[in-house]
């Protein structure tokens, strides 16, 4: 039998890769982790998002922050980099999906997937210290309540389920949710800087659970190594190779082997080495579905924004996503905020234009009202204190579309694309989005008495929409002819390579996913044998016969 250099490793350290290293762990086996950002203590993270080198993700410019933004034909995406992925700057929402994410076609067959899951949102609930009801009412929660009122679904609105240690503001505790195995915390003082990193301690990131955990259990995480190729070795088993992240060069390559490997780098970065490792034949037979069924959560970003700082209002104070409702039974909208003095991102947004019209009509538009009342909108897209002035509307649908990402060549590289694929198109816009963010600008003005208006996004301006949830593309499928991975996530044709994160959900949950891909990867981890135990999990071969 080969020697290995691990005996499983794990690729991203996001909701997915955190959960496969320290349930390996605990099984007895051997885990390294590769992490193409870098490590973050509390006080690392940008004291505003203005400090781009520690907030944005390009390393090819020195910047090596939490915020990587990508972009495609159809959508741009918001992503997490660093220690702990996304967990470093999402928004510590996490919400469960609905009935109809369960029952998708895609999958609906193979599982009943919601009594199945239900367990292990428990515990993923439990260790991400989910707070079921956001425990603060202030004036953006008013404003929401009202904004849904105003749109005649008020029953729907809630406060927010959130990861985050409330205790005593900027007070330190011991660890409150391991019995003292993970690190100290500080009680949430409510600066709203969710998204560009917690300074306090207070946010439950990966670092606090799950990873803390699993390097107490011995699994070493490497930091800044991209991994650049997972190679099949004849006989079993991969080699992993990786580069220093941000190298102009070669990045010092590096090559471990390992007898099963995890990817986790995230829907855009797992995408990635799937599709070249196919290409290249580094991993061959890699099913033909890869980058079907990718899946942007049917999002929009908007939202409403004031003339001035209505000082009456203290918009920016709270955690970063705080209540939530229904426009109608398919879309869901939730309040978003940075902290005081975080201003960059609002620089994507700019005066809402009419969506499902030619581009010309939106451009038209655009000008029109700036050129009208060119004062006017000169405060309203001033970034001047932006965060203090607004409130971003997230909107997500449960609605069945979905892209068909690939590679192509282009000015002589080889960069991912991607077409409208299978149900309806991926919107460019969203109406409900529209009214929803109209709904709370009128809203804020009638709190404040300062001018507001409804926001959208420059994006959005050229038929591009935003989503901060990109998912699917290596889907959960009965056979390699629907999907690339199997009920229990190993890839079809490679049973010891496996995905375990957002790539692997097969529809849009209408929702924050974070919650959701922690789940799956808890039941996808229960089913893995111990280190020397054995494999009770049916073939891939029996699957197919069934």
């Amino acid at each position: 039998m080969r020697d290995f250099d691990e005996d499983v490793v794990v690729i991203g350290s996001g909701f997915g890769g955190s959960v496969a290293a320290l349930r390996a762990a605990e099984k007895g086996y051997r885990v390294r982790v590769f992490e193409a950002g870098r490590r973050f203590e509390d006080d690392d993270f940008a004291k505003t998002s203005w400090n781009v080198r520690r907030y944005l993700w390009m390393p090819a410019f020195g910047c090596f922050g939490v915020q990587r933004i990508h972009r495609l034909p159809h959508v741009m995406i918001l992503a997490g980099a660093g220690v702990g992925g996304g967990s470093l700057n999402y928004a510590n929402t996490l919400y469960q999906p609905g009935s109809a994410f369960f029952v998708d076609e895609q999958w609906r067959g193979i599982a009943d997937w919601e009594s199945e899951l239900a367990p292990h949102y428990a515990t993923a609930k439990r260790m991400l210290g989910v707070v079921d009801r956001y425990p603060h009412t202030g004036p953006v929660e008013r404003i929401m309540a009202g904004a849904a009122r105003d749109l005649g679904v008020g029953d729907s609105f809630r406060h927010a389920p959130v990861g985050v240690w409330f205790g005593r503001p900027g007070e330190r505790t011991p660890d409150p949710f391991f019995g003292g195995e993970g690190p100290d915390r500080t009680g949430c003082t409510l600066c709203g800087n969710c998204m560009v990193g917690c300074r306090i301690g207070a946010k439950n990131t990966l670092m606090k659970n799950y990873l803390a955990l699993a390097e107490r259990r011995g699994v070493v995480i490497e930091a800044l190594r991209t991994v650049t190729e997972i190679r099949a070795l004849h006989g079993g088993g991969f080699a992993v190779t990786t580069r220093r992240s941000g190298a102009w060069l070669r990045g010092r390559p590096a090559t471990v082997t390992a007898r099963e490997v995890v990817l986790a780098a995230g829907t855009w970065g797992t995408q990635q080495l799937l599709h070249r490792m196919k290409r290249s034949g580094a991993l061959p037979g890699i099913s033909d579905a890869v980058g079907r069924l990718t899946r942007t959560n049917s999002e929009a970003l908007d939202g409403a924004v004031a003339t001035a700082v209505p000082e009456s209002l203290e918009l920016a104070r709270g955690v970063a996503i705080t209540t939530s409702f229904h426009v109608d039974e398919r879309t869901h909208v939730e309040n978003v905020r940075y902290g005081p003095g975080s201003n960059l991102m609002g620089a994507l947004a700019t005066v809402m234009v009419p969506g499902g019209r030619p581009l010309r009509v939106r451009l038209a538009s655009l000008v029109s009202q700036l050129v009208r009342r060119p004062v006017r909108h000169a405060r309203l897209g001033s970034l001047g204190r932006w965060s203090e002035r607004g409130i971003i509307a997230l909107v997500m649908q449960t609605a069945d579309n979905s892209l068909t990402l690939s590679l192509r060549r282009r000015f002589g590289r080889v960069v991912m694309t991607s077409a409208q694929g299978h149900g309806e198109p991926n919107p460019s816009h969203l109406p409900q989005a529209h009214r929803a963010a109209e709904a709370i600008a009128a809203r804020m003005q009638q709190e404040s008495g300062v001018p507001a208006e409804a926001r959208g996004s420059w994006p959005e301006v050229f038929g591009i929409p935003l989503t901060a949830h990109f998912l699917g593309g290596a889907v959960i499928s009965s056979s390699p002819a629907a999907g690339v991975v199997d009920r229990y996530h190993r890839v079809w044709g490679h049973p010891d390579l496996h995905v375990v994160d957002g790539s692997a959900v097969p529809a849009n949950p209408g929702v924050n996913p974070s919650l959701t891909i922690t789940a799956l990867a808890e039941r996808a981890m229960s089913h893995w044998p111990h280190a020397r135990g054995v494999d009770e999990r049916p073939t891939q071969t029996e699957l197919l016969g069934r």
